[in-house]
């Protein structure tokens, strides 16, 4: 429960703190969600019936891209008959089959994977919660000693400041939230992609819906390893130099508060990018 000053100045930035440690909280709990339990698995359910209908699909998709891989890298029937030749083709058919059918629980396995590096991080970190940013007592005094004139350009810097910090909340937790639905967009419409397996030609496709899929899942690591950093930022609050008057000790505070924000905030949107570069997918 979150107890507000009855300082009109203070409220405006103690709200919009409230705002980011709420989505800071709700961001390490999005993390370590599976999709199946997300939003009570309403969501997960309807992905497994589209999933299944798609499969359909990418079951007639796998003989069109085998057909393909036959007419594009063979130069004449008699290479089909070859027994090496014919055992080859059959074998990508058999392991684009099983992709297809199975691609729910490979899709699944890959998440898991992700998951258990998002866990070892978030145990070996030791920390299991966002640290709550909170402004400072001696901020609090000086905004409260001042007059009503003296107040008016306060709250106009604090309102700045509110309005930055909501900002960066939403759109951190909109890209969380993107995530999410990332996963659920490869997953229903992975037997698709996942038939290009089937022919030669087509299968850098597959490869590169893995790929993809692969560096989504690796985001969480991604923004479980920024939380933690700016855990460590929100641990040590802003120095504020008390000597100041309110407006500059606001300015102060604010200003560095928001640089930190937006480090967080800057990394967590540039996760699947980092992914890729990091890992070379």
């Amino acid at each position: 429960m979150y107890i507000l000053s009855g300082n009109w100045v203070v409220e405006n930035l103690e709200n919009a703190l409230n705002t980011w440690n709420d989505k800071l909280s709700e961001i390490w709990k999005l993390v370590t969600t599976t999709p199946e339990t997300f939003k009570g698995g309403s969501i997960w359910s309807v992905i497994k019936t589209i999933h299944g209908s798609i499969q359909a699909i990418g079951l007639g998709l796998l003989v069109l891209f085998f057909v393909i891989g036959i007419v594009k890298t063979c130069t004449n029937l008699n290479e089909v008959k070859r027994p090496e030749h014919a055992l080859k083709l059959f074998v990508r058919f058999a392991i684009a089959k099983v992709l297809v059918t199975n691609g729910l629980e490979l899709m699944l396995a890959i998440f898991k994977i992700s998951q258990g590096v998002i866990t070892k991080i978030i145990s070996s970190a030791g920390i299991g919660s966002a640290t709550k940013s909170v402004l400072p007592s001696s901020i609090i005094s000086s905004i409260e000693s001042c007059g009503f004139l003296e107040s008016i350009p306060l709250w106009a810097v604090t309102l700045i400041g509110s309005l930055f910090i909501t900002v960066l909340s939403f759109i951190m937790i909109l890209t969380v939230y993107g995530r999410f639905f990332k996963l659920y967009l490869y997953t229903a419409l992975s037997p698709i992609p996942l038939s290009t397996f089937a022919g030669e030609p087509t299968q850098n496709t597959g490869k590169g819906f893995l790929k993809s899929y692969v560096a989504v899942c690796l985001e969480g690591a991604v923004i479980v390893l920024s939380c933690v950093m700016f855990n460590l930022f929100a641990s040590s609050p802003p120095v504020v130099d008390s000597s100041l008057t309110a407006i500059s000790q606001v300015w102060q505070y604010v200003g560095e508060l928001i640089f930190n924000m937006l480090v967080l905030v800057g990394t967590i949107k540039t996760s699947e990018r980092v992914v890729r570069e990091m890992f070379g997918l």
